[in-house]
């Protein structure tokens, strides 16, 4: 018998580690190494030099890590769970642990060493990671360990979001478009990834005691380290660093070998001979993007036709002008002639500096162009338009979307359609008789741009030409759906497993990106909407894989200009000629900076908090040696040193803010029963006036706690049970907290089911779930409130003042007050007329605001969302962006009592706030100088059903929807280009009436009469195994034929996520996928089809699903069949459906005890024993 080693192997989601110990468990071997998504091979590489380079041994070995699960199995090799391998090395040498921090390439872990051990780790989002690392240190042009030497001399730290590549980029690149150093970039990023994993993974449970800090990026980013120890306020002595803390894991699993089974050297070979020979086989191919290679050729020479009209630059004398398009990652240059001919153009990276890179590119041309080339006019666009055109003195600026806009008109006069993808930003485009109609952004994921792709190949160590020749080359495509990076990367990790080659994988992602474009950016349900004049550009547009999977889901053959990735620099050259000869100055040249004065550029950049108003933006001001400067990070114009009449416009997001909390608290020695606090969260923005009358007239001192700022939501971070639950909640944490640190003892934040009904017909009046129940996830997250002793009180209370002083004179919490209930009843009567007043003051100032606006002739935009929205923290100042355009703000609740929305509409109205939206919308439907722009913070799931439903009302009318989606991140970028579009449709739009516009958008449904009875098929959903089985065979033995959908497969899902909105619920969307599904397979008459779907009548979005069903219906070309409300509250009436006295009998003889979806009482009560549904 040979030595014994004990061995120990984590594959994890980026790399393979090994770790080697001898009897007396020394390391006598350690391998690190990255394996290219390819953990097969390198499995085997890795125990082949093991095998090679300890010959005559024998081996206990342990397998361990997200990838190695499969491996362990072909090997026959045990596998253990990566929280026992730490559990045992944290045993071995460290302890002293309670709490253990690893990140890693994909993955993000806590595991709490307590009685029982937990661990969290990261499911949904790879954010944080060390890809998301390396992925922000390649926008710095560097890697993690150049980011890691950048943040040790930072001066500022930025707010960055990290729960997705998209989201940290929205943020970075601003910042780098505006001059801000990349060290304070750098470090900015770290401490993104610590919020993101305290907030993201502790979810709420204090990270206290001895904290370990395992994993490669931990061992290798001091600073990294750094930012987690300040932020968690730890000790020297509570700070736990192991030597090799990247190899942690991997020295666990090779200590918990040593219960195993040894093996030689020769079984071991054997073993590693099976593994490179397995073959997984789980995924179905996609259909080839070319068939034969002649499919190829023909696509090849459609497009070589697409090609701008071209001069020479060379002997070139006359006119001529500049466009710049300053991108998110890359800048590009064009310079045309008179008559629009491309004389010259240039195309790079911009390496985190954009005017840097600008400098270049306009240096290079002045060294080529010829001494009698004039130069007219300049035109710049994109992020860094501003900067780029006070820096060198550009002559005309103009919002992306038109400049991409211009240059299409030039390849296809009548584009009705322009999808632009570039690296991390898609932008989708719609034209309506010559006016953009639509703009939607990538605001929810990047696995849909370029820069995925590209990352993608580099992790191959493929170049991106290679990468698409492999995949034109490919006849089996892998299908990869249409997720975010972390869940595409598992499933290219099991195609890659199943023996699909880097051609099927590249394929794959082609269809993918698309697949991310039309359903979760451009939201397209029937492709026909795109129109037949589809124009595409953008730097991705050049990979012809990508190209040909758009034409093949689309089915349309497209235009991809031969400058696709130039468009926006050449629409900013043709709006600088357009401009030049709409001045009539002939005389006239460029202001441009010429080379001599580039030469002589200077530009210094500081970092100041403003002070001239509450927001206190951090501004970053570069100044230039002309005396010029430019300042950006203002929310309004006051940071920027402009004065100007639009910062007196009306902003009723402002007025509604100081309104809601303008209340002053009686004095402390007249406050009877003591001082109790209210915090300043979700719905008090509506219900302040309400309570706060209310406790004052019972004698309390009202304290509301602090305005929110970004130190107010990182008090609550370490609270947060829920990453994806919506910032204003989030929020709500900090203010808990900042009431305690304030001494209050007492908190007042009560549950609150309903809100007032304020239109007779609407469905109901609920509040959204977060709102009715959030203080008590407060109470049982919030350490404080035990720690301090705090009383918190969150009873369900209602409005009405019968019901509100009966409960509360029934609550033991209550009981020590001793109010009486005249007292409760006056004061709720008070809180009442208190809550009327303000509510009748916004409306006021809303009629007011539309009197102003129509007798200056100015334009107005409804600002619609819920309460929370007016928090100048929540919604990062966007009002002030509205009014620095020259616009003026309303909110959906200064003029929704102006109007009533159309009823029945295709939703079910059930919340009160949402019931607004509709009428304001309605309202800016009916209004030429209105728009709407929806708010709506991530994770919001209700607006899943309001989103769509307040477009729907605004298309009917010709007016364009903007929705904005904000969260934690406070760059307006994208929001600027959104409301800037908005501004140049509305202008061009007031003068041209849309005839389409009827305003008809109530929903028409089709009746299931008693006649279709006969011969109708009712499709029923699998909903929850037994139960709906139950509801088919009661049905049937009713009378009725209904057919329970059983199958739900991939396919179910990707049409699930193609008709129905993708922010809505995981059962919503398997539920209509299954009945599209369905209609769509040629089983059933469509003519004689119908589809049955449960109905609660509750707070929740299941009671909305047929909303959504009716919505992909319509979509989907199926709006003549019905669709029957299965429920017992009266909320639709079928003639041809009852649930009758002896269908629930049948539903008890086939269910029994299990019949769990029916309450019987309902029926039983109602005299004649039938509900119609």
């Amino acid at each position: 018998m040979g030595n014994l080693l004990h061995v120990g192997l984590d594959v994890g989601s980026t790399t393979v580690k090994i770790v080697v110990l001898d009897s007396k468990l020394n390391i006598i071997y350690e391998n690190y190494e990255r394996h290219f998504s390819d953990t097969k091979n390198t499995v085997c590489n890795v125990l082949e030099k093991l095998n090679k380079d300890y010959p005559n041994s024998q081996f206990t070995i342990s397998l361990t890590g997200s990838g190695a699960m499969s491996a362990a199995n072909f090997l026959n090799l045990p596998f253990l769970q990566e929280v026992v391998s730490c559990k045992k090395a944290v045993e071995k040498y460290i302890p002293q642990t309670d709490v253990v921090i690893e990140l890693g390439g994909e993955d993000a872990k806590i595991i709490y060493f307590d009685k029982f051990i937990e661990q969290r780790m990261n499911g949904t989002c790879a954010g944080g990671t060390g890809a998301f690392i390396d992925q922000m240190a390649s926008l710095l042009d560097t890697d993690a360990s150049g980011l890691n030497e950048l943040a040790k001399h930072y001066k500022t730290i930025y707010p960055i979001a990290s729960r997705c590549g998209v989201f940290a980029k929205t943020d970075i690149q601003p910042l780098l478009n505006e001059g801000a150093a990349k060290e304070d970039i750098a470090v900015s990023i770290f401490q993104a990834v610590v919020n993101q994993t305290i907030s993201g993974l502790a979810c709420g449970r204090p990270i206290k005691g001895n904290v370990a800090f395992l994993g490669g990026p931990l061992n290798y980013l001091s600073e990294l380290r750094n930012r987690f120890i300040e932020t968690l306020n730890l000790t020297p002595e509570e700070t736990i660093v192991p030597e090799e803390a990247h190899l942690f894991v991997a020295k666990g699993a090779a200590i918990t070998s040593i219960e195993n089974k040894p093996i030689t050297n020769e079984i071991l070979k054997s073993k590693i001979t099976v593994l490179r020979g397995s073959h997984d086989n789980t995924t179905v191919p996609l259909a080839p993007l070319f068939s034969i290679d002649a499919d190829y050729d023909e696509f090849k020479q459609r497009h070589d036709k697409d090609c701008v009209k071209k001069g020479t630059l060379d002997n070139f004398s006359g006119d001529c002008f500049i466009g710049i398009d300053a991108g998110s990652t890359t800048t590009k240059l064009v310079l045309i002639d008179n008559d629009g001919k491309l004389l010259y153009s240039l195309y790079g990276n911009n390496e985190g500096n954009p005017l840097k890179s600008v400098m270049g590119m306009l240096k290079k041309l002045y060294s080529v162009l010829p001494k009698k080339a004039d130069i007219r006019f300049s035109g710049v666009t994109g992020y860094g338009e501003q900067l780029i055109k006070t820096a060198l003195k550009i002559d005309l600026n103009e919002i992306e979307t038109i400049a991409h806009y211009t240059a299409a008109k030039e390849f296809m006069p009548n584009v009705t359609s322009i999808v632009d993808i570039g690296g991390q930003d898609m932008k989708y485009i719609k034209i309506k008789k010559g006016t953009i109609d639509n703009i939607m952004l990538n605001e929810a994921c990047s696995s849909g741009c370029g820069s995925f792709i590209e990352t993608f190949a580099k992790s191959l160590n493929l170049s991106i030409e290679e990468f698409v020749q492999a995949a034109i080359e490919s006849r089996k495509p892998v299908d990869l759906g249409s997720r975010c990076t972390v869940f595409m990367n598992s499933k290219i990790k099991q195609a890659q497993k199943e023996g699909y080659s880097v051609g099927d994988i590249s394929a794959g992602l082609s269809y993918s990106v698309i697949k991310n474009a039309i359903q979760k950016v451009m939201k397209i349900r029937d492709v026909n909407t795109l129109g037949d004049h589809i124009v595409v550009q953008g730097g991705t547009f050049y990979n012809d894989a990508v190209l040909r999977a758009f034409e093949l889901i689309v089915g349309k053959n497209v235009i991809r200009p031969d400058i696709a990735g130039l468009m926006g620099a050449y629409g900013a050259a043709l709006l600088a000629k357009q401009q030049y000869e709409a001045n009539l100055d002939m005389e006239y040249h460029s202001s441009i900076l010429k080379s001599e004065d580039i030469d002589k550029l200077e530009v210094k950049t500081m970092h100041v908090r403003c002070q001239n108003c509450e927001n206190h933006c951090l501004l970053t001001i570069n100044k230039f040696n002309d005396g010029s400067k430019y300042i950006s990070g203002n929310r309004c114009e006051k940071g920027a040193g402009i004065t100007n009449k639009n910062t007196n416009l009306p902003n009723l997001i402002k007025y509604k803010y100081e309104r809601v909390f303008n209340y002053i608290p009686i004095k402390e020695e007249v406050a009877k029963r003591g001082t109790i606090g209210i915090p300043r969260v979700l719905n008090m923005y509506e219900d302040y006036p309400f309570w706060f009358t209310f406790l004052t007239n019972l004698g309390f001192r009202v304290i509301l706690s602090e305005k929110s700022t970004r130190k107010t939501y990182e008090k609550g971070i370490e609270s947060m049970p829920s990453e994806s639950v919506c910032f204003p909640a989030k929020l709500s944490h900090g203010h808990i907290v900042s009431l305690i640190k304030q001494g209050i003892k007492t908190i007042f934040y009560p549950c609150i089911p309903y809100s007032r009904k304020e239109y007779k017909d609407s469905d109901n009046h609920y509040n959204c779930p977060i709102v009715i129940s959030y203080s008590e996830v407060l109470k049982n997250n919030v350490e404080d409130i035990k720690a301090e002793n705090i009383e918190f009180l969150n009873p369900f209370l209602p409005f009405e003042a019968d019901k509100l002083a009966k409960t509360i004179l029934e609550l033991p919490e209550f009981k020590k007050y001793n109010f009486t209930k005249k007292e409760l009843l006056v004061a709720a009567k008070m809180a009442e007329l208190e809550y009327q007043r303000y509510k009748s003051d916004i409306r006021k100032k809303g009629e007011k605001t539309l009197k102003y606006l129509k007798d200056n002739n100015l334009k107005g935009i409804v600002v619609a969302g819920r309460p929370y929205h007016s928090d100048p923290e929540v919604n990062h100042g966007i009002d002030t962006l509205i009014t620095s355009l020259g616009l003026s703000v309303l909110t959906e609740d200064s003029v929704c009592h102006l109007t009533q929305a159309k009823r029945p509409l295709r939703v079910v109205d059930q919340w009160t706030y949402h019931a607004r939206l509709y009428a304001a919308a309605d309202l800016v439907g009916k209004t030429d100088n209105l728009e709407l722009v929806q708010l709506n913070s991530f994770g919001c799931g209700v607006d899943a059903v309001t989103t769509d439903q307040v477009e729907e009302i605004l298309s009917s009318y010709g007016k364009m929807y903007t929705l904005i989606k904000i969260d934690e991140i406070n760059n307006l970028g994208a929001v600027r280009i959104r409301i800037r579009s908005l501004l140049a449709s509305m202008n061009k739009r007031i003068n041209e009436k849309d005839s389409d516009a009827t305003g008809d958008y109530e929903i028409h449904k089709k009746v299931y009469t008693k006649e279709m009875n006969k011969d109708y098929t009712i499709l029923c959903p699998q909903m929850a195994p037994i139960h709906f089985e139950l509801i088919e065979a009661a049905a049937n033995a009713s009378g009725y034929k209904v057919e329970l959908l059983r199958e739900c497969t991939n396919h179910t899902v990707e049409t699930g996520l193609k008709y129905v909105n993708n922010d809505a619920c995981y059962p919503s969307i398997l539920t209509t996928g299954q009945m599209i599904e369905a209609l769509q397979s040629g089983k059933y008459d469509l003519n004689k089809t119908a589809i049955i779907m449960s109905q609660t009548g509750g707070g929740c979005r299941a009671t909305n699903y047929i909303g959504f069903i009716r919505k992909a219906l319509r979509d989907a070309g199926f709006a003549n069949v019905p669709v029957i409300s299965f429920n017992v509250v009266g909320m639709e009436k079928m003639p041809g459906f009852k649930i009758t006295i002896p269908f629930i009998e049948r539903l008890f003889k086939y269910g029994g005890a299990n019949v769990a979806c029916v309450d019987i009482t309902k029926i039983i009560n109602k005299k004649q024993g039938i509900w119609n549904t």
